[in-house]
């Protein structure tokens, strides 16, 4: 396993974006650009792919640490990190279509048809049928 595919498996799970992990190397003071981030993340027969360095991960590694924890003056629970980039991530396109309603001229014109809740009235009784048998008890 290379040091490609540790560094995709990491992003995939936690959730992170390029700008995130950028975040992350920034916090032990190591620059990288988006362009050179997704180098290591293309597919190895991709002309612009680039082997991720011993480094870089390594830096990854102790930023993420710093970025999950916090410092000693600073503690944080990763639970609520990890939380908050759950709730960072959008709704894919299908969620949204469901959700939203698609506005088109007909739904324009018609008013919004805002139904009160009525309880529901139980029209047959409760009857125990006994198919055909007569049984005695």
């Amino acid at each position: 396993m290379t040091n490609n595919d540790i560094f995709k498996k990491l992003r995939v799970a936690l959730m992170l974006r390029d700008d995130q992990i950028i975040e992350i190397l920034e916090l032990v003071d190591f620059r990288i650009s988006k362009s050179e981030l997704g180098a290591f993340f293309r597919d190895e027969k991709h002309p612009n792919y680039v082997e991720c360095g011993d480094q870089i991960l390594r830096n990854f590694l102790n930023g993420l640490v710093i970025h999950l924890r916090g410092t000693k003056e600073n503690p944080k629970t990763p639970k609520d990190v990890l939380a908050k980039h759950k709730a960072e991530i959008p709704l894919k396109t299908t969620e949204k279509a469901k959700s939203e309603p698609k506005t088109t001229k007909t739904n324009l014109k018609k008013k919004p048809n805002f139904k009160k809740a009525v309880p529901k009235v139980q029209v047959v009784e409760k009857v125990k049928f006994n198919n055909g048998k007569n049984k005695k008890s």
